[in-house]
């Protein structure tokens, strides 16, 4: 019996570990083979006892009979010794044969099986001659979108993951898997790191480091673009190699600031496409207020062309009769130069006016509050925790779902309310909370995943940032894809050869806007030569190109409506 547990001790014991042993396997059936041999014999001398005369083969066939539980009832013991012994027989051969041997199969034959059938499904690496593609290291929120960025373009990626049962179910999920370590530079020769796009490094800000300088390994020249959590951690990054560093925290912070209604009423750059420029500019406090976009005369005085409009947070195609509000946000697009004229122009309207209040003083909401801070804006922070850095008199510590709170913090005075949380659910919560305190404020609010962006909107929110949504479109235009860039969420600026159909066309009489919903930022004629925000009497050859922007289905309708 003490060999018989220290053998179950064993079993247990590997079976948290690493594959078992094969040891383990060949003295579980050396003491199987004794024990029904030692039965065996056993049985003959008790036989002979009772005198009755079996041979060995007709032992053997009793002892596993028994053992096995079957006790057929041919051969039978009539002396209670006999008896007693067919017990032990029983009872060890229903601990061996009905609970041992069938754990022994599986830990030793299904198991293993299993995993083989496992890592067959689960590539471990990517088939040769792969060039141009993205090799993503982890997966979140920001990795997610940018998938399905990618997938909706047909470019080609893989996600490395270190546990083959992740893997098979991130398989399952519709995910193009690799397995592998991720501080292996073999892992990244499999993958063809070398011949990659981009390498997107979107881990904790130690592992992103990691995983540079082992990609580094391996290729020289490959573009790596992580992402940092910390301030601090982008030189570290930039040291480790990698060619761009997003921090992300800090980027949604800034451009939660740029829309403050009352804040500057400059144009900021959001995207370019080679030489022409994309920016936003907000119309409060400008003189385009209350004007139709036919009236305001931007194009006339700066160059500039209106593609389109930001309005409490929906994107809106431009059109000669929209009529600008406060609310406004422009979607312009022309030359540096004309976004300085038009900054000349318009940007020094009025001064800043109107207080701001942040909710959550985490990274995000400092981010606010530094570059409002820098503008000249008055702003309060609610924050509950009283350690975070950064804290003045500005700062009001306390649950910003609690009314005294609000009201401490001047949320009757506010025109802007920030919320910036990294919890999706509080900041529905929240939205919801101070639209009914403050009916007309401006609510601007972060949200963590794209899914939510939509019930933001609908708490009150006038506008809504996803960090997911972020984070990949910078990942997608790092590609530098020659023929479409992303300007924001649902918004795409694309390239397109001229058709035959509308060679030798004017763009006002070609239909583009009233068939496809896209705006004509730019064309180019066969010579290569562009112009940016054409008049409307512009003419389209043979051999050209235009530049359009639009929803993301708009490239599909332009060339079902005009072909290709």
């Amino acid at each position: 019996m003490k060999i018989l547990a220290g053998e179950i001790a064993t079993i247990l014991a590997t079976r948290g570990g690493q594959r078992p042993r094969m040891g383990v396997l060949i003295r579980f059936l050396a003491i199987l083979v004794a024990m029904v041999s030692f039965y065996a014999l056993v049985f003959k001398v008790l036989m002979a006892q009772e005198g009755q005369e079996q041979s060995w083969v007709t032992s053997f066939y009793w002892v596993l009979t028994v053992m096995s539980t079957l006790g057929f009832g041919d051969i039978t013991f009539h002396t209670d010794t006999g008896r007693l012994f067919s017990i032990v027989v029983l009872l060890s051969g229903m601990l061996f044969l009905l609970v041992l041997l069938p754990f022994i199969f599986i830990e030793f034959f299904y198991q293993p099986w299993m995993k083989a059938q496992t890592a067959a499904r689960t590539p471990r690496s990517l088939k040769p001659g792969t060039r141009g593609h993205v090799v993503i290291t982890h997966l979140d929120a920001v990795a997610a979108a940018f998938i399905r960025r990618l997938e909706s373009y047909g470019h080609e990626y893989c996600l490395l993951v270190s546990d083959t049962d992740e893997g098979l179910r991130l398989l399952d999920h519709g995910y193009e898997v690799v397995v592998g370590r991720t501080d292996d530079p073999e892992t990244y020769r499999l993958v063809r790191a070398e011949d990659a796009a981009l390498i997107a490094a979107t881990g904790s800000d130690p592992a992103n480091t990691l995983i540079a300088s082992t990609v580094r390994e391996v290729s020289k020249r490959v573009p790596i673009i992580a992402t940092a959590d910390d301030a601090a951690s982008i030189d570290i990054l930039a040291l480790a190699d990698c060619e761009q560093v997003l921090h992300l925290s800090s980027l949604m912070g800034a451009a939660l600031a740029r829309r403050v209604v009352g804040g500057s009423h400059h144009a900021h750059v959001i995207g370019n496409f080679d030489q022409l420029l994309i920016a936003e500019a907000s119309t409060d406090g400008t003189e385009l207020a209350g004007k139709t976009v036919k009236e305001c005369g931007v194009r006339a005085r700066t160059g500039l062309g209106i593609v389109g409009v930001w309005e409490r947070g929906a994107f809106e195609p431009v059109d000669a009769d929209l009529l600008l509000t406060d609310h406004t946000v422009l979607l312009l697009a022309g030359t540096k130069q004309q976004i300085e004229t038009y900054n000349r122009v318009f940007g020094d309207s009025t001064q800043p006016h109107g207080k701001v209040l942040i909710l959550g003083g985490g990274r995000v909401g400092r981010t606010v509050a530094r570059s409002l801070g820098l503008r000249g804006i008055d702003y309060r922070v609610v924050e509950k925790n009283p350690t975070r850095p950064e804290q003045d008199e500005r700062w009001v510590l306390g649950n910003a779902a609690e009314l005294r709170v609000l009201q401490e913090a001047g949320i009757d005075e506010a025109t802007t309310v920030i919320i910036t949380p990294h919890d999706d659910e509080l900041n529905v919560y929240l939205t919801l909370y101070c639209r009914k305190l403050h009916p007309t404020a401006q609510i601007l609010c972060r949200a963590t995943d794209q899914r939510t962006v939509n019930s933001i909107h609908r708490a009150g929110a006038d506008f809504v940032l996803s960090y997911a949504s972020m984070g990949s479109t910078l990942l997608f235009n790092a590609l530098d894809i020659t023929s479409v860039m992303i300007v924001a969420e649902g918004l795409v600026l694309f390239r397109l050869q001229v058709p035959p159909s509308l060679v030798g066309r004017k763009i006002l009489d070609s239909g583009i806007r009233e068939r496809t919903g896209a705006t004509v930022a730019a064309v180019e004629d066969a010579g290569g030569v562009r112009t940016i925000n054409p008049p409307p009497d512009t003419e389209l050859t043979a051999g050209g190109r235009v530049v359009l922007i639009g929803a993301f289905d708009c490239e599909q309708r332009f060339v079902e409506s005009f072909g290709s």
